[in-house]
């Protein structure tokens, strides 16, 4: 890897929070050269009520509150730079979280983005668009959703994949952050009319075999899409299965043990690059993994 991968790890120093910094600072750790950089942004809106109730307090109470927070983000760094041997620097910013995070990522050039999905209930949390989900909606850059407290680098990789560019850019950031890991390429297919079909009663036989050419389409497809990637083929597994994709996903999370799963961030136009495909949705918020979404093909 080169000297100028940049990493930006977000914090409101919660556990889910400080699960998510240890996940980066390991991933700094592994990419001599990488820059670690642990960011917090101080809520425009929780000032504007300080300034309400504490009036002529006010300024110094809100640098009561830089300098307290820095220190705290100094500590964090200091302990992650001994513990992984990396380097590690900080960053404290005001204002919205959304605004201040993605700005911030412009201005270093970050290669990922890492931030703690917080709360028991990701799903939850998740529809009520949290700064996560709005980040994950905003940026281009791969953005890795902690769910996890880390217990070691990640092993295996399960990357669905439905052999669009955006399958193809999220095998190539599994393979670029992870160069060591298996990869997993899942695709799970369907027969586009399979409940017409049976509904208008066609035999068994008749679905199957639309079902098995179905098979082999797919087969075939994930041969050319093994082609493109530059990933040796010892570390790729491939898996072609019939099923919803959002239920085979979660499926093979369990049954293969995955550490995290890799997916592409679905959008053609410039308004869909806003949007979260709903496989995506679903798998964030009911996996149990980690979730890395990558960022836009170029």
């Amino acid at each position: 890897m080169t000297a100028s991968l940049s990493i930006l790890a977000t914090t409101d120093f919660s556990a889910p929070a400080r699960h998510a910094l240890e996940r980066a600072a390991q991933l700094a750790a592994a990419h001599p050269g990488a820059q670690l950089t642990l960011a917090h942004v101080v809520s425009a809106s929780m000032l504007a009520r300080l300034r309400g109730v504490m009036r002529d307090e006010a300024p110094a109470m809100e640098a009561r509150v830089a300098d307290e927070t820095q220190q705290a983000l100094t500590e964090l760094a200091a302990r992650l730079s001994t513990q992984y041997a990396c380097p590690v620097d900080t960053r404290l910013a005001q204002g919205v979280a959304l605004d201040a995070i993605t700005d911030l990522a412009d201005e270093l050039q970050a290669n990922l983005l890492v931030m703690g999905a917080r709360g028991a209930h990701f799903v939850r949390e998740f529809l009520l668009g949290s700064t996560t989900e709005r980040v994950l909606r905003r940026t281009r850059r791969p953005v890795l959703a902690v769910k996890q407290r880390p217990q070691g680098a990640y092993r295996r990789v399960l990357v669905p994949v439905d052999f669009s560019v955006h399958a193809v850019a999220a095998a190539q950031t599994a393979h670029r952050w992870l160069p060591d890991a298996e990869i997993v390429l899942l695709h799970a297919y369907e027969v586009d009319i399979e409940s017409t079909l049976r509904f208008a009663s066609i035999a068994e036989e008749q679905i199957h075999a639309y079902r098995v050419r179905a098979r082999e389409d797919a087969l075939d497809a994930m041969a050319q899409f093994v082609d493109l990637l530059s990933i040796p083929a010892g570390q790729l597994t491939r898996l072609v299965v019939h099923g919803a994709p959002t239920l085979r996903i979660l499926e093979h999370e369990q049954s293969l043990d995955t550490d995290l799963i890799v997916m592409g961030k679905h959008g053609q136009s410039t308004l869909e690059e806003l949007l979260l495909g709903s496989v995506t949705k679903h798998v964030l918020a009911y996996s149990s993994s980690d979730v890395l979404i990558a960022g836009h093909p170029a």
